[in-house]
């Protein structure tokens, strides 16, 4: 391998014959397209090579120590050794690229767009620096129009690096771990000279508020960050469409606009949609679109385009959140976005099978924990009604030096997912704390508050807390109060749960509380016919699946009970893995999640929520895996959304059914017989269609 030396007196590798190479006019076919279309994003996820390094890159003293090899982005160098436990790589991982930019394109402007790199990148086109992005999760954009040859190869290298750092958020690995890689998709970016900024913390460029909804009209307003890089000012139309969901147009705004060569001209635009049909949540997530573009003459310069929903949200204390003024159910959940052997290098595909068993739960709302995630995430929650709680992954402790990377993931956060009808919060961080109100958690969590609402003024904002007292002193920084409260498990009982609320709604009852995540660990290849008077939740071998369920079905019911509860999340949806950890039977996983690691088993939990959330009609045993029994006199319980079930024992019918915490619950006191049970739980749901299930239990 040949190297180049680069601005920041660092080795990069020369061009290869075994490198892949890009050919942009190819792809593009001709220039005089470009010109009919203004933007163009191409696919730049094809063809990478990529090696571990060590961590002597920067001495300039050699490059890396394995073989090249192809690879396909989204990549991470951790999808292995992350998930077992906490002999994991990390350091620097090293991604190379040859790519031809056709000379037609000398009078265009080109950029690099990343959505996410763990944790830190630097970027190099031909050996020149362009830039170092830190943070996972948000996107970075780099123009390279500059540094790229016309007509000939160029190479783009990336170094990456996933090491924890003071300065960078997450700090640690210890509540999930920091992938490395590129591991969300990249994109090739061309636009004309006059465009909408591409640079603006990686954001859309555009930004559309709402005002005044309401099924009679919404007045939208639309701000879009213009660039000229002529030399002289160019007058152009400024046009803004909304089309509805079959692409029809339903309303049009054009002014003129001149766009000045220095510095970024601001274009503003209002219009007023009559009748709009409003985005109502999971019951009706209709969609419209919204572009902008910048037109000379009969030439489109370049234009971007938005998904719209139109909708209001407001939050109101001890009543709920209200989606267009009207009550909207807040049955959350909450979500990791790595799973077994992918780590968090995910496709579409598998974004939108999170969200299809969040949405099979009956979910309407998903904190989406504790990072931004995948564009696709927010794209599909759009499509499918999920109101989002989006958050910075200001998590877990704190080193005094990651105030300036916290204010930068903010307002990436915010910027880059503005125009999303999802999105109804954005969160500040968790279980961060001060001692005073004076001191830098306190100090910070204010300044992202001011952070967040300068950019967005519309959306409340959120910090959690997993203490349950109000009066903590890195609490009420924001518009919402979150508590992360582990009765059962971490501290206290099970029921523990009502006294809290309880003593909330008398203290603070005009104070906004949301249960920002409560649950329990639980192996389903571990039982207990019994359960387990006492725990070890932190170092403890036993985490039965019948305890987690326990404690969803006790739970919930507190939650169902109090309205003062604005929202609840449950935690987790899945599984995931935590590198540190080595608890409940399984190394290097969070058993938390009602779906396992690999998206392949659901718990009891799973369906107890189901039978709560989702009208589908539905019966469901519980406990089918501890089928093993001593005890002749026991309990059967299931969990349904039916009228009346009946509970049949070998044929038998059983007369005794206990209460159950609420009518989705269904508790029958049983005899069995020795050697194999067969039970059967059946019911007609209202078009008269028999639903059941079966499950055999062994008394021995």
């Amino acid at each position: 391998m040949n190297y180049l030396k680069s601005q920041k007196g660092n080795l990069i590798p020369k061009p290869t014959l075994f490198s892949s190479i890009l050919i942009i006019f190819i792809l593009l076919g001709s220039a005089s397209s470009l010109l009919a279309q203004g933007r163009k994003e191409i696919d730049f996820n094809q063809e990478w090579l990529f090696k571990k390094g060590a961590n002597d890159y920067d001495k300039g003293v050699s490059f890396a120590l394995e073989e090249w090899k192809e690879v396909t982005v989204p990549h991470t160098y951790n999808s292995e050794d992350m998930q077992l436990g906490k002999d994991f790589y990390t350091g620097d991982g090293f991604y190379q690229k040859i790519f031809t930019v056709a000379d037609s394109l000398k009078e265009k402007r080109l950029f690099l767009r990343f959505e996410g790199v763990g944790s830190v990148a630097e970027v190099y086109v031909n050996g020149r620096f362009l830039g170092e992005h830190k943070g996972s999760y948000s996107a970075f954009a780099f123009e390279i129009s500059h540094s790229v040859n016309y007509g000939e190869k160029n190479t783009i290298l990336v170094k990456t690096n996933n090491e924890a750092r003071k300065d960078v958020l997450p700090v640690n690995h210890f509540l999930f771990p920091i992938y490395g890689g590129i591991y969300r998709p990249v994109s090739l970016i061309i636009t004309d000279k006059v465009n909408i900024k591409v640079t603006d913390h990686a954001s859309p460029g555009i930004f559309i508020r709402q005002k005044n909804v309401s099924a009679k009209q919404a007045t939208l307003r639309v701000k879009a960050k213009l660039e000229n890089k002529e030399n002289t000012f160019r007058h152009v139309l400024l046009r803004t469409e909304v089309k509805n969901a079959d692409g029809k147009s339903v309303k049009v705004i054009e002014e003129p606009l001149s766009i000045s060569p220095q510095g970024v001209t601001l274009g503003e635009q209002e219009l007023i949609i009559k009748q709009p049909h409003l985005w109502q949540g999971v019951e009706d997530p209709y969609l419209y679109t919204l572009t902008t573009s910048l037109i000379d003459g009969d030439r489109v310069l370049d234009a971007v385009t938005q998904p719209l929903g139109i909708r209001s949200v407001e939050i109101k204390a001890g009543k709920g959140v209200f989606l267009n003024g009207k009550a909207y159910p807040m049955h959350g959940v909450t979500r990791h976005q790595d799973r077994w052997g992918y780590g968090n290098a995910l496709s579409r595909s598998q974004h939108l099978e999170d969200m299809m068993l969040i949405k099979e739960i009956g979910a309407t709302t998903i904190r989406l924990a504790h990072y931004q995630q995948a564009e696709d995430m927010y794209a599909i929650a759009d499509s499918l009604g999920f109101l989002i709680w989006a958050e910075i992954p200001f998590v877990n402790t704190y080193t005094l030096e990651e105030a300036a990377n916290a204010k930068q993931q903010m307002t990436e956060l915010v910027r880059q997912n503005f125009n999303h009808p999802s999105i109804y919060i954005w969160g500040i961080h968790n279980e961060v704390y001060s001692k005073t109100e004076d001191e830098y958690v306190a100090v910070l969590s204010r300044q992202l508050n001011d952070l967040a609402k300068t950019n967005d003024p519309d959306r409340p904002t959120v910090a959690v807390s997993g203490y349950g007292e109000m009066w903590r002193p890195a609490n009420l920084a924001t518009d919402v109060q979150g508590m992360n409260r582990y009765y059962g498990w971490y501290e206290g009982k099970i029921g523990d749960m009502k006294q809290w609320v309880q003593g909330l709604e008398e203290a603070y009852p005009e104070h906004i509380v949301m249960l920002a995540e409560y649950g329990a660990d639980g192996n389903m290849d571990q039982g207990a016919e019994k359960l387990p008077e006492s725990r070890n939740p932190v170092s403890g071998k036993f985490f039965p699946e019948n305890y987690q369920t326990e404690t969803h079905i006790q739970q919930w019911a507190i939650i169902e009970d109090h309205p003062y509860i604005t929202a609840s999340y449950l935690w987790n949806m899945f599984e995931f893995a935590v590198p540190m950890w080595n608890r409940g039977g399984v190394n290097a996983r969070n058993l938390k999640g009602l779906i396992t690691f690999d998206r392949k088993r659901k718990k009891d939990s799973f369906y107890w929520y189901k039978a709560n959330w989702n009208p589908e009609p539905m019966i469901h045993l519980a406990n089918s895996r501890d089928n093993k029994r001593t005890e002749a006199n026991t309990t059967v319980q299931l969990f349904t959304n039916l009228s009346s079930v009946e509970l049949t024992v070998n044929g038998q019918k059983v007369a005794k059914e206990l209460e159950g915490v609420n009518s989705h619950h269904k508790k029958f006191e049983v005899s069995l017989q020795k050697g194999n049970n067969i039970i059967v739980a059946e019911g007609q749901d209202d078009a008269g269609n028999v639903i059941s299930d079966k499950m055999e239990w062994i008394l021995d």
